[in-house]
């Protein structure tokens, strides 16, 4: 028998960490690596896994999000169970309210499962950059006979304090749920790391839709899997944790290290991208085997301009995007997105920039990101002068300024002198 499987793709955070980047946009939304989103990951997988049955629910701020998807995942058939369909929030609640927590969302949705009518589903975050072959996942669910698999991925116990920690049995069962607890028990044989949930579940159906039901009669729950359905089915549900450090990437060597980030912070943001610029980087981009998928935009390639000795357009150790022209000016270290202009004289350093800036000549910009659509007049110094960059712009702990973007994006017409 085929198994029916059904994702659903958790993607109405709000992305509090983030701002000024989910000003506008959610976080799903947020751009990734020079021409992909946040949410292309998880959409990915599951394409990538052979699951073709896939609704996104969305919530705040989700006009980029919508947007987005209906510009590159235009995905379908004749076949009823081949789709991805974005759902904003239906307000189904009896007090018709926003979803309150992650089981809220997937309860006020209740109908999509009902009506697909699949074997299992697959509930899963769209706010991490990862690749995940979910269908050993279910495989593993499967073999186990379980009601419920999380997935989880060992972190130094160092660092049970910052996330959700699963307490497991010998075999992998689940038998404990802690908090953010320094103390929180390590993996058995593995003194030194802890398993922590990544957010992503398995479900057998009749098992979530009891659950889901019985939750949201209760009248002091969050309605959120993590803190209240999960908890409560120890000790009375075949659960186990799925360990994300033995989960396979076709066309990947049989060594590589499993890849996931929590960008869930704006310094977190930065580092994931510049680790995309590394030699051999942990997340390879380029495995056609498990593509990542976005939209597909009428670029034309990017280009360099000028070859005079002080006069040169050039990137080293940088990532280059569609659309982009290099007219004079340096840029090392960097990350570019689609149709960044890059005037003559103008130096750019370990920095982001997001699509469709402008960036004037003699301009300097070291360690910073700018947002789409952002216009940075000629002789302009950011990352320089940290109280004067304080007085204009967002800085975080580390020192990072983060520019915001502009709705209407800058002229494309420019002339490059």
């Amino acid at each position: 028998m085929r198994l029916r499987v059904l994702g659903l793709v958790l993607a109405g955070g709000k992305g509090t960490r983030l701002y000024p980047l989910t000003k506008e946009r959610a976080k799903p939304a947020v751009p990734f690596g020079g021409k992909y989103r946040i949410v292309d990951f998880v959409l990915s997988n599951f394409i990538n896994s052979g699951i073709y049955s896939v609704y996104v629910l969305t919530q705040f701020k989700s006009q980029s999000l919508l947007q987005h998807l209906s510009e590159g995942w235009r995905f379908g058939s004749m076949l009823k169970n081949q789709f991805i369909i974005p759902v904003p929030a239906q307000m189904r609640s009896p007090s018709e309210t926003w979803y309150q927590g992650t089981a809220d969302a997937i309860f006020q949705n209740v109908n999509l499962i009902e009506q697909s009518d699949p074997h299992v589903v697959a509930i899963f975050g769209a706010d991490h950059i990862y690749r995940m072959n979910i269908a050993s996942m279910i495989e593993f669910h499967e073999h186990k006979r379980a009601q419920i698999t999380v997935a989880a991925i060992p972190v130094p116990k160092q660092l049970a304090s910052e996330f959700g920690v699963i307490e497991t049995g010998l075999d992998g069962r689940i038998i404990g749920f802690h908090e953010k607890k320094p103390d929180a028990p390590t993996i058995p044989g593995d003194p030194g790391r802890v398993y922590a949930s990544m957010g992503n579940y398995v479900f057998s159906t009749r098992t979530l839709l009891r659950e889901l039901h019985d939750d949201a009669n209760t009248a002091d729950s969050t309605h959120d899997f993590g803190r209240d359905i999960l908890p409560s089915l120890v000790g009375r549900a075949e659960m186990f944790a799925y360990d994300f450090q033995t989960n396979r990437i076709p066309g990947e060597p049989v060594d590589a290290a499993a890849y996931w980030r929590d960008v869930g912070t704006i310094d977190a943001y930065y580092e994931a991208n510049m680790d995309l610029k590394a030699v051999s980087p942990e997340l390879n981009l380029y495995n056609r085997e498990w593509p990542l998928r976005t939209a597909s935009y009428a670029d034309p390639p990017a280009k360099f301009a000028f070859d005079d000795e002080n006069r040169r357009g050039h990137a080293i150790d940088s990532i280059i995007s569609a659309g982009c022209i290099l007219s004079g000016g340096m840029v090392r270290n960097t990350v570019l997105f689609r149709n960044v202009k890059v005037h003559s004289g103008a130096l750019v350093d370990d920095s982001l920039i997001l699509d469709n800036c402008d960036i004037g000549r003699r301009s300097k910009i070291r360690r910073a990101i700018l947002d789409k659509n952002v216009r940075i007049p000629e002789d302009t110094q950011i990352g320089y002068d940290p109280e004067h960059d304080r007085r204009l712009y967002h800085i975080t702990e580390s020192g990072l300024v983060v520019v915001k973007g502009n709705r209407t994006p800058v002229d494309l017409a420019t002339v490059f002198v």
